[in-house]
């Protein structure tokens, strides 16, 4: 195993679990300790000390441009939000960017009937695409890499998991917007992050929804954890809300999530050059896929997702197959 995840997880203890109706929330706990300094995008957007724009006045569905304004760099992670412009995106995979620099970066579009200005730039409303749609996003991510080098999705899949999100919760919007399906289920959401909070030393969380390892979300310090933790428990309610049913109980239990910490360890890694700064991390075998960013041998982001049923590569394969036909995705 790469070098930097193999210190971050010998250094990772489980805490107590925090449970409401089917979402599980197992702590990680650590004395990592990140030696680098950087803002993450909520907080640089409200102190506008980067723009994300349209990559030019006609557009690109998968790419936007990000322009850091600021001395210091920052780090943007995967699957949230930007809302604004031409459509709402989400990114991609995880970035670092440079400080006082600009860049293009890898998005998918997350409302697929608008084509049309309504703001010059993008802000964030705080939110993250929801762990099943993201882990589909990932294993997409590493085809594009395979084959073509690139950190694209395959955007018709997008699109159709969102819509199919949407009918199930009755989240219909003129243009098919993920941040529809969000605002229906607001009450619900806010109902199940009520029951989870911090600790300290905390660094990550294990999520279980319906008795299942879904994934694990870390970072590299507590102090950036802290600040994207109320918007990522929030994504995985909005699946355990999709999921939960009030006839059926389901015990969280603890060996799951070490047989998931297990295989993890366990899995293949690949090394890409990031978008931005450091090295993205591919992280492949039967039983999790998902991927890290480093910078100097210390990480970042590390994100990992169950697959299904040890579901392996022949299924995923056979389908990206198809999408690395397509033409690019470009308005």
């Amino acid at each position: 195993m790469e070098k930097a995840i193999q210190t971050y997880l010998d250094l990772i203890k489980l805490g107590r679990k925090q449970s409401y109706k089917n979402l599980a929330i197992f702590p990680l706990l650590s004395t990592y300790s990140l030696d680098l300094d950087y803002l993450l995008l909520d907080e640089a957007l409200s102190e506008d000390l980067i723009e994300v724009v349209e990559v030019d006045k006609a557009g690109s569905v998968p790419e936007l441009k990000v322009v850091n304004k600021s001395p210091t760099m920052v780090l943007i992670l995967d699957g949230e939000e930007l809302v604004g412009a031409k459509q709402n995106r989400i990114v991609n995979t995880t970035i670092l960017i440079q400080g006082n620099s600009t860049i293009v970066i890898p998005v998918s579009c997350v409302e697929q009937g608008r084509w049309s200005y309504d703001s010059p730039r993008f802000s964030s409303r705080e939110r993250v695409m929801s762990p099943s749609l993201r882990a589909m996003k990932s294993e997409q991510v590493e085809f594009s890499l395979r084959s073509s080098g690139e950190y694209r999705s395959d955007q018709s899949a997008i699109w159709d998991e969102i819509s199919e999100k949407a009918e199930r919760r009755g989240a219909w919007s003129p243009s098919m917007a993920m941040a529809e399906i969000y605002e229906k289920d607001r009450p619900s959401i806010q109902e199940y992050t009520r029951h989870f909070s911090l600790m300290d030393s905390q660094v990550g969380a294990v999520f279980m929804i319906n008795g299942e390892v879904v994934g694990m979300d870390s970072l590299g310090k507590p102090a950036s954890f802290s600040k994207i933790f109320k918007k990522l428990v929030e994504s995985y309610a909005l699946d355990a809300v999709d999921g939960f049913n009030p006839e059926k109980e389901h015990k969280a239990l603890k060996g799951p999530v070490t047989d998931f910490m297990k295989a993890t360890r366990a899995a293949q890694i690949e090394n890409h050059p990031s978008v931005g700064l450091g090295t993205d991390l591919r992280i492949e075998s039967k039983k999790v896929t998902g991927f890290a960013l480093s910078l100097d041998d210390q990480l970042l982001h590390l994100c990992v997702f169950a697959r299904s049923n040890g579901r392996g590569r022949k299924e995923r394969v056979s389908r990206m197959a198809r999408y690395s036909q397509r033409r690019r995705n470009v308005v």
